[in-house]
């Protein structure tokens, strides 16, 4: 039941007379704003100015009207409601809700009056009352303030609509009106009406009614009202809104309230807000500025909202639009600018959409900002919001604009299908951007240029047109902890003398490169994962350098890192492995340093150098290549030092083709072919204090016109022959060890003559000269996977042809008496042990069928990666 608590006392009529229906309502204008014609007004406040009631009077009070000295009489109509609950026994008494009954007015069909009822035997009663009380409270609430949900003011600037039944509160109607009640309304042509007929509106003498915005600002400023103005449905326009006092204003409408609360202007700043509006509030409309004329020529840079130095108003649910060309549809400028902007949208303006500068501050939330002609956000000269889950996004220029010594905090931002970038740093500008989604970009997903800096951290960027990052002329950013994937190009491109700390991101799936360093750009490059690229992982190209340790790259199509056109890098402490081509590729004069890393499992060879690279390998561990560890071809050089090269499907190191590279203190061991490979053309090449051991084949094969050094080196414990010279190859052999090796120690083709000198030759099985002693077909010993150097024989009456070989016990025991030809000192597999010639062989046993009779171990696949650059 309603009781005397139920309504404010504010809301009781308090003051009678004449004056309460014939006085004029105006209210005497802001002196600062320019006169303008303005419309009668009425206050009805204690406590108005001197100058107010000189000139128009004031309402007498009254006294206030006691419940026991009304006529309590009940009316036919309210006879007929009772009579129609047929079956309900109560006591008709007489606890009067008059107050209820005359703020709701006689349109409502009665006058209510509550009931005594039999409390313990009758619930549904009560039940009734309080479902018709929640009614009534609505009605009133509708009809005062418009809105179709419950708006609750909880504290001062804070603001919020709910829906009735999942509120805790059980009559939020009365809740909402208790915390709304004191304040003034901005309804064109309902002022005079309203002051015009009091009897119709008793219970409500103390709330005021203005035609303009600007009256309800001079009102509650000169009669030292509470500041809060509602602003019902309606298109006001030309105003001049200059803000300079703690008002709250707020938009008052059914149904989704800001779009039919709208606020225009065509001259000037729709809003201005200016020193003395530190806790000012406006929430719940849509600002426009829409000039006439929207040339750049016609008018100044004007805005939508303009908050100036020294005020920290709060903007709450508002639609922010401008068709200006000139200013942006937020303008926040000054020392002491700091407002809080959130659950805004700001759209389709032909400017910028925030811009936020000179040492300017705040608080941006939730707000929508889309489909601008030119940036969403721009922050410049020292600015430095916080700016937190906004949507950003379908921007007609880029999304985020930070340059001239802007800075700022963003976080949990979603920028995407901007034009340009999704965020752009430039001219020392500094943000710090934090779990944003910066993705689907026309262009870049974050462009830092012109000496731009920046910390990028733990961002999601993906699906951008271009690189995801990119990073240029002399600019420094730091990009920590970043997801950046699925690009259309790269991952992050550096270039034009860039910097920056790339650290502890991971990169992946993307159409280029996961990272790009080109043209004298030197960053520094840790703690990366760069997997799974369309791709290379890392693309160092025309003169790029920088430091990159400690990532780990992987599973990329093409190589993990390349190096290439003069670039000097330096790679430590990496992971590279698993990929589907080379590891770390040196190319057209690619140098640099690779130390400590660990490359491995890869398709081609761990590391490839050629024309003209000239790198630094040192302490590197290869294995687990598909082809070899080390490849040096095509006149590639390189410092190949203290690295340990290990378990790769072919040569430890391959060099060829005119190839000089030094291999100093190298471990190269347990591989499944050969150690080094020396052939076509390796000249010079120096191999010094290796150790070369347990290899499958040859600890070193020097083959081809190739004429290496070979120095201080150990090779040992090898499945084959300690070092092999062919194929009218050279060399020059000073103070090797070569022992425990299966098949001997050095083994020379017909033909060939080295150099010597204090060499220890010692201890090695001899395996090929105890076979043939015994009279065994060497292919007992090598099968088809080696080639022991021996004597090779063809034999004209089994018609074999150059390519088959027959080794000296097979010519003696299984061509016996044929027309056989001695042809050289080399290496072989026996094929008449192998079964390949017309009749079996005797010595051999059971033949194993093959053919592959090529005399040196097959040459490395090399990579075709300059294709796809």
């Amino acid at each position: 039941l309603l009781t005397d608590d139920d309504v404010p006392a504010d809301m009781v009529a308090e003051e009678s007379g004449p004056g309460a229906q014939n006085s004029p309502y105006q209210l005497r204008r802001k002196t600062l704003l320019p006169k303008r014609t303005a419309c009668p007004t009425k206050s009805s406040m204690e406590g108005a100015s001197t100058s107010a009631t000189e000139n128009f009077g004031h309402r007498a009070k009254r006294a206030r009207v006691s419940g026991k000295s009304q006529d309590l009489s009940v009316s036919p109509t309210e006879k007929l409601f009772w009579k129609s609950f047929k079956g309900v026994d109560t006591d008709l008494g007489q606890i009067h809700c008059h107050r209820l009954a005359n703020t709701v007015g006689k349109k409502t069909g009665f006058n209510i009056w509550c009931v005594t009822l039999k409390w313990k035997s009758n619930q549904k009663y009560i039940n009734f009352l309080f479902c018709l009380t929640i009614l009534l409270r609505k009605r009133l609430y509708m009809e005062v303030f418009e809105y179709t949900r419950p708006m609750m003011h909880p504290e001062p600037g804070k603001f919020y609509q709910i829906n009735p039944e999942e509120y805790e509160h059980p009559n939020p109607w009365k809740e909402s009106f208790q915390q709304l009640y004191k304040g003034a309304h901005v309804k064109p042509g309902f002022a005079e009406h309203f002051y015009s007929n009091p009897a119709r509106y008793k219970g409500r003498e103390n709330m005021l009614y203005y035609d303009t915005i600007e009256d309800a600002l001079g009102g509650v400023q000169e009669a030292h009202f509470d500041g809060l103005i509602f602003v019902h449905s309606g298109i006001y326009t030309d105003e001049w809104i200059y803000i300079e006092s703690p008002i709250t204003m707020i938009g008052a409408a059914p149904g989704k309230v800001a779009d039919k609360v709208i606020i225009e202007n065509t001259r000037d700043s729709t809003f201005v807000f200016m020193e003395g509006s530190e806790d000012a509030y406006v929430g719940y409309m849509t600002i426009r500025f829409n000039p006439d004329d929207k040339s750049a020529q016609h008018h100044n840079a004007h805005h939508c909202l303009e908050i100036t130095v020294n005020c920290s108003p709060i903007i709450d649910h508002c639609i922010i639009r401008s068709t200006c060309t000139v200013g942006s549809a937020v303008c926040v400028s000054g020392q002491g600018a700091c407002p809080t902007i959130k659950h805004c949208n700001i759209s389709d303006c032909e400017n910028v959409g925030l811009y936020i500068t000179d040492h300017a501050q705040g608080i941006y939330e939730d707000n929508e900002i889309s489909n601008n002609a030119l940036a969403g956000i721009w922050v410049k000269n020292h600015g430095n919001p916080i700016i937190r889950r906004n949507h950003i996004h379908h921007g007609r220029d880029v999304g985020v604009f930070t340059f001239d010594h802007g800075m700022g905090y963003f976080e949990s931002c979603n920028i995407h299908r901007n034009r340009i970038a999704g965020f752009e740093v430039k001219a020392y500008a500094n943000p710090t951007v934090v779990r944003c989604e910066i993705h689907h970009g026309q262009t870049g997903g974050i462009y830092v240029h012109e000496k731009g800096r920046g910390q990028f951290i733990e961002n999601k960027i993906y699906a951008n047109n271009f690189a995801g990052v990119w990073i240029t002329s002399n600019s420094d950013p730091t990009i920590r902890g970043n997801a950046i994937f699925n690009g259309n190009q790269g991952g992050v491109y550096i270039f034009g003398d860039g910097r920056g700390l790339i650290e502890g991101n991971d990169i992946y799936g993307n159409a280029l490169a996961g990272i790009q360093i080109r043209t004298n750009s030197c960053p520094i490059v840790r703690h990366n994962k760069i997997h799974d690229g369309q791709h290379g992982g890392i693309y160092v190209h025309e003169k790029g350098q920088g430091v990159i340790e400690e990532n780990e790259v992987y599973s990329n199509t093409l190589a993990g890192v390349w190096v290439t056109t003069g670039s000097t890098p330096v790679l430590r402490r990496n992971r590279i492995h698993s990929g589907k081509q080379v590891g770390v590729y040196f190319y057209d004069n690619g140098h640099g340093v690779l130390e400590d890393n660990d490359i491995y499992n890869h398709m081609y060879s761990g590391v490839q150098i050629r024309t003209g690279s000239n790198p630094k390998i040192r302490r590197n561990k290869i294995w687990g290549g598909q082809n070899g560890g080390i490849l040096v071809y095509n006149s590639g050089l390189g410092f190949i030092e203290d690295n340990e090269i290990f378990d790769n499907a072919m040569a430890g190191v391959w060099i060829k083709t005119d190839s000089n590279p030094t291999l100093r203190r190298n471990k190269i061991h347990d591989g499944r072919d050969g150690g080094i490979c020396i052939f076509n053309g390796g000249r010079g090449s120096l191999l010094e204090e290796n150790d070369i051991f347990r290899n499958a084949q040859a600890g070193v094969l020097i083959s081809t016109n190739s004429h290496p050094v070979l120095r201080k080196n150990r090779i040992f414990d090898g499945f084959a022959a300690g070092i092999e010279i062919t194929n009218h190859a050279t060399a020059t052999l000073e103070g090797n060890q070569i022992f425990n090796n299966r098949f001997g120690g050095l083994f020379l083709a017909s033909g060939v003559n080295v150099t010597m000198k204090d060499n220890k030759i010692m201890n090695n099985q001899d395996a090929i000269e105890k076979a043939v002693s015994r009279g065994q077909c060497l292919y007992k010993i090598s099968s088809y996977t080696s080639y022991p150097m021996h004597d090779f024989y063809r034999c004209h009456t089994c018609n074999t042809t150059d390519r088959n070989a027959i080794c000296v016990n097979c010519i003696k025991k299984c061509h016996q008496g044929h027309d056989v030809e001695f042809i050289r000192h080399d290496r072989f597999f026996c094929d008449c042990g192998a079964g390949t010639l017309s009749n079996p062989c005797t010595l051999a046993g059971e033949p194993t069928h093959d053919t592959d009779t090529l005399y040196d171990s097959a040459p490395p696949i090399e990579s075709n990666t300059l294709q796809h650059n």
